[in-house]
């Protein structure tokens, strides 16, 4: 385990955390108490939308509305 202090931290802060990265345990201290402990953050697993493939005619979008769906509408 290392231990720094806040200013060691601060001037050293990317090898600290390449160390955590590593599985090193790095502890930075206030007045020479634990204060804080860098440890690697889990991946996240991506997201993907839209995966269920709909087939859209052209310009579905854009044609009008006719009466009667605009009346069900309001």
């Amino acid at each position: 385990m290392t231990v720094v202090n806040v200013q060691e931290a601060k001037t050293h802060l990317s090898r600290l955390i390449s160390r955590a990265q590593h599985g090193e345990e790095v502890v930075v201290a206030r007045s020479g108490k634990p204060a804080v402990r860098l440890i690697p953050v889990e991946p996240v697993a991506q997201r993907t939308f839209g995966t269920v493939p709909v087939a859209i005619p052209d310009g579905f979008f854009f044609e009008p509305i006719d009466e009667e769906e605009l009346a069900a509408w309001e």
